[in-house]
């Protein structure tokens, strides 16, 4: 597979796979988070993105340490929809964690290396290798597997599963605006102007819906710390720093380990059994990935 936009040395660099392991591991925590939240789900969604700034701001001042170019209208312009797509994503998928169940809400979004692939093949000019999409259709099988056995189909949970499927979209155009972005700047600076241009976006909705905006406990602050920490500045920053050195494509398929790290945090966090499912599901979707690599 190969993408017109940016070249791709012979294989796929450890460091940068490694990255986006650890980041879909870190945003595996997210669900878990948002149901724990004490205000609404926009409100949580710009808690994510705004208490964060101050250490993207540093990020991106010690980034930019002997460098003196600025951005040009490119960048900005990648920036810009960055936010604005990740707003839409985050608004989107909060709301379906609410409105219908975790699993629900986890698995239904990882749809998004199949409309991935549309779009680099149909837009960005990428090429697939028969391994490849082996590799992509066992990771997505696997993902199904893993949470098909807590999948529910309720008629009071549609509006949460298509909204679920929606924000898929909205994550792929993210990843392709951030990877086009990293031509030109650092991580730290994409999450810095993203994070700006979604919290501007999600208050507002939040302040039109009427939803609690102020979390009201020690715990419920923890819970939008821990979500704004662990899930948006290091699980999102060691994404974006990993779209710079890896096809768009297999990045998407590579984020799938994220359902076998949320099963993994379940069984070690709340307890959760591993099932069969569960199992086979993870083994699946990692050598969906595993494959998925070899033939890109």
């Amino acid at each position: 597979m190969s993408a017109v936009s940016e070249p791709q040395s012979t294989g796929l660099p450890r460091w940068p796979l490694l990255a986006l392991f650890a980041g879909a591991c870190c945003i595996a925590m997210a669900p878990i988070f948002v149901r724990l939240s004490e205000v609404g789900p926009t409100a949580t969604a710009f808690w994510r993105v705004f208490l964060p700034i101050p250490v993207l701001l540093l990020w991106t001042v010690l980034e930019r340490r002997g460098v003196h170019s600025s951005p040009d209208n490119r960048a900005w312009r990648a920036m810009v929809l960055a936010g604005i797509a990740f707003a839409a994503d985050l608004g989107f998928w909060h709301l379906s964690v609410k409105w219908t169940s975790v699993a629900n809400a986890t698995l239904l979004p990882n749809l998004m290396p199949v409309y991935m692939a549309v779009i680099g093949f149909c837009f960005l000019g990428e090429r697939y290798s028969l391994r490849f999409l082996a590799g992509l259709a066992l990771a997505v099988g696997g993902a199904i597997v893993l949470m098909g056995g807590s999948f529910t189909v309720k008629p009071e949970q549609l509006a949460g599963d298509v909204i679920a499927i929606g924000t898929a979209a909205f994550y792929c155009a993210y990843l392709l605006y951030v990877k086009k972005a990293r031509q030109w700047v650092g991580t730290g600076r994409i999450m810095l102007i993203s994070a700006i241009v979604s919290a501007v976006i999600l208050l507002p909705v939040a302040l039109a819906f009427g939803e609690t905006i102020m979390p009201q406990t020690s715990y419920g602050w923890s819970v939008v710390l821990g979500l704004a920490f662990f899930t948006h500045a290091a699980g999102q920053g060691l994404i974006g720093w990993s779209l710079a050195h890896l096809p768009a494509t297999f990045s998407a398929v590579g984020l799938l380990i994220q359902p076998v790290g949320a099963a993994l945090i379940a069984a070690a966090m709340l307890g959760e059994p591993l099932t069969a499912w569960t199992i086979s599901g993870g083994i699946i979707v990692l050598t969906g990935i595993l494959m998925a690599r070899k033939g890109s």
